[in-house]
């Protein structure tokens, strides 16, 4: 099923010509309804066949088609209120200094987007997923590169939406797909290719970026990388309730096998009596845990030789030892080690990388010193989580400047719940810094269409010549600053 550079340059050349067909907000916002009830259409089929290339489960994979179609439903109700184009117009202003011209500014699409598929959400993050509808949304085309985990859903999920496509008149070729490792290569470096979105690991993620950046017309790329998303628990905290907090952060780590990508991989715990109820309490939940399935054999193979690699560093424990749990399942664990060894460089800056699958690293710390210390050599984040105590919680000792300390780490500030759950809703932030993107923006919630937009300004446009958008009289009704007021 390897694609061609031949069939690459056809799939982004019908997309390209597609472009004006995305025009009409109506149509457009149309085509994402019909996308979304075509996916429920479609449900039973699209759930086996992913059951079937993932192992995932039908509960889990219904869970995640039905977000999908969530998603491309909020998406056509973005389009339709419009105000993702920031219209904004400045009459002539003699006065100001220096003189403000007619100045009109909106935001139009920026072309062919390259979308890579997730392997571990074969849904969400993949041919139907957030990268595409918002895209689709912003009425730029899309190219997918299929991955290789689930290519028989892949193909499925395109066909549903071309079939949308195709009933508002929109050719199909507005939704292209492609397989294959060169594929993505010869995706990333097509002159017509405008942008592209992401998600997978650090390593194929940033050899894109790179790729993305090298073209002789660079062109963003909105990648998710990687992310360790560190869990801070506060003494006040775990003295108040240890053990829900160790029963929670099991069933965070431990769900969809690990393979979620704001899994909390690092996990700072008082030492002492009441930091011991919690790893007890950890124990105890995880150990409960039934051994499940990665995605692939590589995964699974990665995960077992990064558990056992950073088990023989010294200091380090297995409460609950996570690794290979039959022929092709994994056993869930957590490893703990002293704070203070990870305030240094050297070997243990191995416990600072992500690993992907259900290990977590608990690492013990004396004093409030040492785990800023940590928190501090750590990189950028998804997420970044702290568990305090209802006192803390109600802005006393030091719950103000804990907040604050994690705000740098991540895009993504949870406070007393767990990241695993990405909700998909308009004030929604999936991003953090680098690594775990390589851009400020988000790959879920509504402002994910801005990554696909450029603003642009019409100076002295006679009316006539302007679109509809930026007109006075504002034909289409939509939201936009006039002359310094916000209309709605």
């Amino acid at each position: 099923m390897e694609a061609t550079a031949q069939e690459v340059d056809a799939a982004v050349l019908a997309a390209h010509a597609a472009r004006g067909a995305l025009a009409d907000r109506t149509v457009r916002a149309a085509f994402l309804r019909s996308a979304a009830d075509g996916l429920d259409a479609a449900r039973d089929g699209l759930v086996e066949t992913a059951d079937a290339e993932t192992a995932l489960g039908p509960v889990r994979l219904t869970g995640e088609l039905a977000r999908t179609s969530y998603q491309l439903r909020a998406f056509a109700g973005i389009v339709d209120e419009g105000a993702f184009l920031d219209v904004v117009i400045n009459h002539p202003d003699d006065t100001a200094t220096p003189p403000v011209p007619d100045l009109r500014r909106y935001k139009v699409p920026l072309g062919v987007v390259a979308v890579y598929s997730a392997s571990n959400f074969p849904f969400a993050f993949s041919v139907a997923g957030g990268d595409t509808a918002s895209a689709l949304a912003a009425g730029c085309p899309v190219v997918v590169k299929a991955h290789p985990d689930h290519p028989a859903l892949s193909e499925l999920v395109a066909k549903v939406l071309r079939r949308a496509a195709a009933h508002h008149g929109i050719p199909e070729g507005v939704v292209g797909l492609v397989h294959g490792f060169t594929a993505g290569i010869e995706l990333i470096m097509h002159p017509q290719v405008a942008a592209a979105g992401f998600t997978g690991s650090v390593r194929g993620g940033r050899a894109l970026f790179d790729a993305a950046a090298a073209r002789p017309v660079p062109i963003p790329f909105h990648g998710e990388l990687g992310s360790l998303n560190p869990v801070l628990v506060t003494e006040a905290a775990v003295a108040e309730r240890a053990e829900a907090i160790g029963a929670g952060l099991a069933g965070s780590m431990t769900l969809g096998v690990g393979q979620f990508c704001v899994k909390p991989g690092l996990v700072l715990v008082p030492s002492g009596a009441a930091g011991d109820r919690l790893v007890k309490s950890l124990t105890d939940a995880v150990s409960d845990t039934a051994a499940g399935v990665l995605l692939d054999h590589r995964m699974r193979d990665n995960f077992v030789a990064g558990v056992e690699e950073r088990a023989r560093l010294a200091d380090v424990d297995s409460p609950v030892t996570p690794g290979a749990g039959g022929e092709h399942t994994v056993s869930a664990g957590f490893l703990t080690v002293p704070a203070a060894r990870l305030t240094e460089e050297g070997a243990y800056d191995l416990l600072l990388e992500e690993c992907f699958g259900p290990v977590s690293v608990v690492a013990r710390y004396a004093d409030e010193a040492e785990a800023s210390a940590v928190l501090s050599r750590l990189p950028g984040n998804l997420t970044a989580t702290v568990q305090v105590s209802a006192e803390e919680a109600a802005g006393q000792g030091r719950g103000p400047e804990l907040l604050a300390s994690l705000t740098p780490l991540a895009g993504r500030v949870v406070v007393n719940a767990w990241p695993t759950g990405v909700a998909v809703a308009p004030a929604q932030h999936h991003g953090g810094p680098y690594p775990a993107t390589t851009s400020t923006s988000t790959s879920v919630g509504g402002t994910a269409i801005e990554r696909w937009l450029r603003p642009v300004a019409y100076q002295n446009a006679p009316t006539a010549l302007l679109p509809a958008e930026l007109k006075d009289e504002n034909p289409l009704g939509l939201p936009r600053r006039f002359n310094g007021v916000l209309e709605r």
